[in-house]
């Protein structure tokens, strides 16, 4: 907790309608079932989603483990977002490099990747399955599944899974 508050995580991916939606909600139900408080929300660093439902394909996605993610809507990550969360949590490199050049001088935000957050897999990718077949959802997913395990035990103040 910070300052006797949740921590507060922000997952970023491009658009906002695959990958970070899916961590957001993965993140809120792990959150829930291990009973650790944390505050989530989803961004992409893109503008032409923004408002825009998830794709239907992670919609199903999340559906099928159990999630419904069709409610949420993409937002543009901001200069505010680096205040107001801990951690931004970018999908992959590219994003997080974008990230990077965009923060603020004032920002307080840990910037990391997903995937550091999995012993071995530091540095490492979560493909964008936008452009790709359904089984490129499923493989997200469990990626997404594996980063969310890992960061949930960080907060718990457990030692990575």
């Amino acid at each position: 907790m910070t300052d006797g508050r949740p921590p507060r995580i922000l997952f970023v991916c491009l658009g906002n309608i695959c990958r970070s939606p899916l961590a957001e909600a993965a993140m809120r139900a792990a959150a829930e079932r291990e009973d650790v408080p944390v505050e989530v929300d989803s961004a992409g660093t893109g503008d032409w989603h923004v408002g825009k439902a998830p794709d239907r394909r992670a919609i199903a996605t999340a559906y099928r483990h159990g999630l419904d993610i069709a409610g949420l809507r993409a937002r543009q990550v901001g200069a505010d977002d680096f205040r107001a969360f801990d951690r931004l949590v970018a999908l992959d490199r590219s994003n997080l490099d974008t990230l990077r050049a965009i923060a603020p001088e004032d920002g307080r935000a840990q910037l990391s990747l997903l995937l550091d957050h999995v012993a071995g897999r530091e540095g490492e990718d979560v493909a964008d399955p936008y452009f790709g077949e359904d089984e490129g959802f499923e493989q997200a997913w469990r990626d997404i599944c594996a980063g969310v395990g890992g960061l949930l035990a960080e907060l718990a103040g457990q030692p990575s899974r």
